[in-house]
């Protein structure tokens, strides 16, 4: 025997017994969870300034100075029977199911991320019954059972360069995106609504304008037949006095086929016939209060789709991280703890256990350039969500501006064409007396009326914009759907799993 060998009868214990190697490898586990993920190459995240003046064009007055604060749509649009509408639509309407659908799939995608993080255990029972030979096993033929129970701890990447804890941070960011999108579609939903309710009820009142012109059309036609059968007037006169009938029952069923059109398209964005009471009132110039104008940055968090844009800016970011960790050294964990026996009553005695602990060690060497191209295609991306951020706001600050602008030169043309119409209404009375008088014909009584029906109508539309023109306000400032959303709204702080998110 070789000197410095000891025997095979006094070989010194090596190591500790399975059980305290079994304890010792759960210990390091749990170490090793502690320490990975210690580490981000996330790049810091810094806000992109504001792309976009300080302050609104000066070329129109605001309504409203006060600051662009989240608004209730029952308090902006004050209208009761708009406010039945859009509540039925925030009901019903199929977009608002899908997008909340997706706020759901973005949920999902942020969970299968964050399980992640944590390694993946599953039981599991084996049991086998087997015959071997002579000569293979033993000298003698044998027939045996196995019998196994153990808890497997499948391949777990611990994250000492943050890549994982990277890829859950994007997962969480588009999920926000999603909320965000979610709030866009809902008050997207909720102006076209408004708008819709708003030409419906324009056109009723047209409507209403022309039904009573052809009644004071037919009585004066009425009158004219009168006239002509007993030689009063010229059939000239005659003829166009029914040309001032016919010309009020085309308007009329051409607003009528509009009301049609309308109303279809309002029940499609509700989603259900839309709930209207028969049009027994004019349209209604205080039902859309207007907001506060506030200032450019008080967009970045109310506009819902700049906060979208934000977010999957982050997301971007996140990626870089991710990108960047691919190019260290990723280390797995896989292990085994159970107890395994030949008989069923003996799975549970002593000398039973049976353990693996299996790490593994991954360097990347030689990839052909993916894990550099990986990083360029984050970080082109990352530059490309700038720029869709910064688009988003400079679309926002137009929408703004363009609204005031409508808002401002509506209200100028209101004006205006009021005057207009107190004008035509006088040069109808005037042409109808001369005429009477024998000192004009009739084809002047005819010009005055036909400009002051196209005047009533005219009015009645300007209106109609000019309430538009509010509506468009409300979500170009990005008007909450309610305060109950805005008031929890998301956090990169939250879990996707403790926040509801409903239609």
């Amino acid at each position: 025997m070789r000197r410095g060998i000891p025997s095979p009868g006094k070989l010194p214990r090596q190591g500790p017994a399975p059980g305290a190697r079994a304890s010792l490898a759960a210990a390091l586990i749990v170490l090793l969870a502690a320490c990975a993920g210690c580490t981000s190459l996330v790049p810091p995240y810094e806000r992109p300034p504001l792309p976009v003046p300080n302050r609104y064009p000066v070329d129109t007055t605001p309504p409203n100075q006060a600051a662009a604060a989240p608004i209730d749509w029952r308090d902006y649009f004050v209208d009761t029977d708009l406010q039945a509408v859009i509540g039925q639509a925030l009901a019903h309407n199929r977009d608002l199911r899908v997008a909340a659908q997706r706020v759901q799939e973005a949920r999902a995608a942020y969970g299968v991320r964050a399980a992640d993080q944590l390694p993946t255990i599953a039981g599991g029972a084996t049991y086998a019954r087997f015959h071997a030979p002579g000569g293979i096993l033993s000298s003698q033929p044998l027939t045996a059972s196995l019998y196994d129970l153990t808890l497997t701890q499948s391949s777990w990447e611990l994250d000492f360069w943050g890549r994982v804890r990277s890829l859950k941070e994007a997962a969480l960011e588009l999920f926000l995106a999603s909320t965000a999108a979610r709030r866009a579609v809902r008050l997207s939903l909720i102006a076209q609504v408004a708008d819709d309710f708003l030409v419906l009820r324009e056109l009723d009142e047209r409507i209403a304008l022309t039904q009573q012109t052809i009644a004071s059309r037919r009585a004066s036609l009425h009158i004219f037949r009168r006239r002509y059968e007993v030689g009063a007037i010229s059939k000239l006169d005659f003829t166009q006095a029914e040309i001032l009938l016919q010309q009020a029952q085309s308007l009329s069923a051409q607003l009528e086929q509009s009301r049609a059109l309308a109303a279809h398209a309002l029940d499609l964005l509700v989603g259900a016939p839309a709930a209207l009471r028969p049009a027994q009132y004019s349209l209604n110039d205080d039902s859309v209060l207007p907001p506060g104008a506030g200032l450019p940055s008080d967009l970045l968090e109310n506009r819902p789709d700049i906060v979208a844009a934000e977010h999957q800016l982050r997301a971007a970011h996140a990626d870089i991280g991710a990108a960047r960790a691919a190019f260290f050294p990723r280390i797995a964990l896989t292990s085994t703890f159970g107890a395994g026996s030949t008989a069923l009553g003996d799975l549970f005695s002593g000398g039973s256990a049976i353990w693996s602990f299996v790490p593994s060690l991954s360097v990347p060497i030689f990839d052909a350039g993916r894990n550099r191209s990986n990083l360029a295609l984050a970080r082109a991306r990352e530059k490309e969500a700038v720029a869709q951020y910064e688009k988003s706001i400079q679309a926002a600050f137009r929408d703004v501006a363009d609204a005031l602008a409508k808002a401002h030169w509506l209200s100028e043309r209101i004006r205006i064409e009021r005057d207009t119409l107190a004008s035509q209404t006088e040069r109808a009375r005037l042409a109808k007396l001369r005429y009477d008088s024998g000192a004009a014909p009739f084809l002047e009584v005819l010009d005055a009326q036909r400009d002051m029906l196209t005047a009533q109508q005219q009015l009645i539309q300007t209106r109609r914009a000019l309430l538009e023109s509010r509506v468009a306000l409300f979500v170009a400032l990005g008007g909450d759907a309610s305060r109950a959303d805005h008031a929890s709204g998301p956090s990169r702080h939250d879990s996707p799993n403790q926040r509801g998110v409903s239609p």
